[in-house]
């Protein structure tokens, strides 16, 4: 601590991102990345902007990347904001949209990053409780309300919640701004974005980090009615007026460009997914239906910590988190085929020792 703080920043938890650790022939399978590369056009796109136009501003607008995001979903560019990753486009959306007398609302069991921001910018907020499927009821948020966030697919659940019932949520919540955060939803679900039209208290955010393969590049998007994006764009004008670099909208309109591999790599991750929850399910695992790029999963005769304890100490790192109701939990994120094999062949070792128990 520092007598030259600002008294916020004593006040502050911060996000603890998931782990990147600098470790030899590791199988990474923690922080949801993609497995398989970007579109080689995105590669291109990126090799061409290497030139001595970098001594230029970037776009402030990142128009032509508005552009690409509004021509691939089917809506106009003035109902598109453009972030530095969703992380950005969702801090502005907290600043912008979710600040109120009344408490936000969200689940007790999603993205660890909404309590922080809540805390970086005074926002009052409550949680609901999942089910005990770890679903969302969408019931408990007919109330009243400063706003309402959650991830569709859940995070880290990966429980979907269908668009009909994101639809009968917004009706009775007309008053107040719901933000679908959809990192993941284009591993199995359909696109809130398909709603705005009709509901101008819908903000829809989404990432290219995920299924487009570009986590290091940090390109977010959000997509709403125009006084919702009128909003961000205030708040972000007022913060940073330059939050996209040549590089990010360069790669992000060819990553949108290239539907084929897009579609190749999902298909891919979806059918790993689909056969690794198999499999764990047949080592005994309780594993949560997911429409993430992750399985939520647990195994009733072990505790969760020691198991992920074991698999690092095998070269294997998945996520654990100290938090009730899901402590006994592992997330694993969908790795290559090759990766989940040996993921299924060090677990079925593991499983055969003495087991550690869950208590």
């Amino acid at each position: 601590m520092s007598r030259y703080w600002s008294d916020i920043v004593h006040r502050l938890t911060p996000y603890v991102p998931g782990e990147q650790p600098k470790l030899d022939d590791l199988i990474k399978l923690n922080t949801n990345e993609n497995p398989y590369g970007p579109s080689p056009r995105v590669l291109e796109a990126l090799r061409a902007e290497a030139n001595e136009g970098l001594r230029l501003y970037p776009d402030p607008n990142a128009e032509r990347l508005k552009e690409a995001v509004a021509g691939y979903h089917g809506v106009d560019p003035a109902m598109v904001f453009v972030g530095n990753g969703s992380d950005e486009v969702l801090a502005h959306a907290f600043q912008a949209l979710l600040k109120h007398r009344l408490p936000l609302l969200f689940p007790d069991i999603t993205y660890s990053f909404y309590p922080v921001y809540c805390g970086l910018y005074g926002i009052a907020y409550e949680t609901l409780p999942l089910g005990p499927g770890f679903e969302i009821d969408p019931g408990g948020y007919a109330r009243p309300n400063g706003g309402i966030i959650f991830p569709n697919p859940n995070a880290p659940t990966g429980r979907l919640l269908p668009l009909r019932t994101i639809g009968r949520l917004l009706e009775e919540n007309s008053a107040s701004v719901v933000v679908v955060d959809e990192a993941y939803i284009d591993f199995g679900g359909e696109s809130a974005i398909a709603l705005v039209d009709r509901h101008p208290n819908l903000l829809v955010v989404q990432t290219l980090s995920k299924s487009r393969s570009l986590a290091g590049l940090r390109v977010g998007f959000a997509v709403g009615d125009r006084s919702l994006i009128e909003a961000l764009e205030r708040v972000k004008n007022s913060f940073n007026s330059y939050p996209l670099d040549r590089f990010a909208i360069a790669g992000a309109c060819a990553a949108m460009a290239d539907r084929d591999h897009f579609e190749q790599t999902r298909a891919r991750i979806i059918h790993s997914r689909d056969e690794l929850s198999r499999s764990l399910t047949g080592l005994g695992f309780e594993v949560i239906p997911s429409a993430a790029n992750f399985l939520f999963a647990r195994h009733p005769r072990w505790d969760a910590a020691e198991l992920s304890r074991r698999l690092r100490e095998r070269a294997i790192i998945v996520r654990h988190f100290r938090q009730p109701r899901v402590e006994q939990y592992l997330r694993i994120t969908i790795g290559t085929d090759a990766q989940c094999a040996q993921l299924l062949s060090v677990l079925e070792e593991l499983l055969e020792q003495a087991p550690a128990t869950t208590g």
